[in-house]
């Protein structure tokens, strides 16, 4: 027989003579692939081949989409010719209408798995990463044009930092550091011509300072074992920075606690400063807190704090750094209008929104229009 036509998917199921002759197909082209879903339906012209050696004619195909948004390919696969052909053991399962399975493709080709974010990019499944460079530099090159085909726009690529050695083959690829923690560093890669529209990695850190006074107008104060040579010796209300997914009013309780040992409740926000370039070129987000004091024994924190005391309020504004600063100077007048109730700092209020269901705190002050001493606040 000079020339014998197969074509596939024609029917629920495959005989083992067609599986021996295509089976073991194995070429570049086929890259675009990972996996075939239930259902899936083939042109009549794909898969068919002449024994001749004539080229292998692909055509594109359907399937149902994804309940879960995993990234699927849909595009053609090209043709392949007969030189293309070579031994491969390590084959695809495709699911049949029927439940049936048939080794086809070569397991080693396909695309990275991935979900589809909402804006039209793509999340790589850090857990199913290619357990070697060399796979993932192939994978991750194919997985880029099959992702260009799809129209797909921003990439985004979490490698652990136990497969850090993962990082040089992506930045190769054309892949670019977006941020990093502690356990992972993030890259990611614009597809459209034009700006990268992903948005930026974080550009503020956010710190708090609480302002405690007692009922004998005595404030409590701090001073740092590591600071400034300028600062040494300066007393301070305690200040840090707040934790990830910590609220603004937890953080400044916390870090009071942290540093003196005195629990508080907090009662507003009395302003907040806003300064760039503060570190690594990031901006900084500073919130002053008044916090009511609940208990009285100061114990410190001999990691950070070199002593901390009870400090009489008229003492505490005198010191040279506080008057001679004006914003120092600005937030103890806030604070001493605050306690006067002259000023109306900023309360937390709990509040859900429609247009992502989360539970959010709202800063806002609350005026009784027949009260204006605020002293309702």
């Amino acid at each position: 027989m000079s020339v014998m036509e197969m074509s596939l998917f024609q029917s629920k199921s495959m005989s083992a003579s067609e599986m021996a002759q295509v089976g073991r197909m194995y070429s570049n082209s086929f890259t675009s692939f990972r996996y075939l879903p239930v259902g899936i339906k083939v042109s009549p012209q794909f898969c068919s081949c002449a024994c001749t050696g004539n080229p292998l004619k692909a055509s594109s195909f359907s399937h149902p989409s994804s309940s879960n948004n995993r990234y699927l390919s849909t595009n053609a696969i090209g043709s392949v010719g007969g030189d293309k052909l070579a031994a491969e053991t390590s084959l695809f399962q495709i699911f049949g209408t029927n439940g049936a399975r048939s080794n086809l493709f070569p397991r080693d080709i396909r695309v990275l798995d991935a979900f589809d974010d909402e804006y039209g990019g793509v999340i790589v499944d850090p857990e199913r990463l290619p357990e070697n460079a060399d796979a993932f530099a192939y994978i991750l090159h194919s997985s880029l044009s099959n992702w260009k085909m799809e129209g797909k726009k921003g990439i985004w690529l979490k490698l652990p930092v136990e497969r850090a050695e993962l990082v040089p083959v992506a930045v190769k690829e054309g892949f670019q550091y977006h941020h990093a923690e502690r356990g992972y560093v993030m890259l990611t890669y614009w597809i459209p011509e034009g700006p990268c529209m992903l948005p930026a990695n974080a550009s503020h850190q956010v710190g708090v300072g609480g302002f405690v006074i007692n009922a004998n107008n005595e404030v409590l104060v701090v001073q740092e074992k590591h600071c400034a040579p300028t600062c040494v010796g300066f007393w301070k209300i305690p200040t840090g920075f707040i934790l990830e997914s910590e609220e603004i009013f937890t953080g400044a309780v916390r870090e009071v606690k942290e540093e003196t040992g005195i629990d508080t409740e907090f009662v507003e926000v009395i302003a907040f400063r806003h300064a760039h370039n503060v570190a690594f070129e990031k901006s900084d987000l500073f919130f002053i807190c008044m916090l009511k004091p609940l208990s009285t024994q100061i114990i410190v924190d001999d990691l950070e704090i070199e002593a901390a005391k009870w400090m009489p309020l008229a003492e505490f504004v005198e010191q040279p750094l506080v008057k001679e600063d004006s914003m120092f100077k600005k937030v103890i007048s806030i604070c001493i209008a605050r306690l006067g109730k002259r000023y109306c700092g900023l309360s937390s209020h709990q509040v859900v929104s429609k247009f992502d269901g989360r539970l959010s705190s709202l800063y806002y002050n609350v005026v009784d229009t027949q009260d204006f001493n605020c002293s309702n606040c």
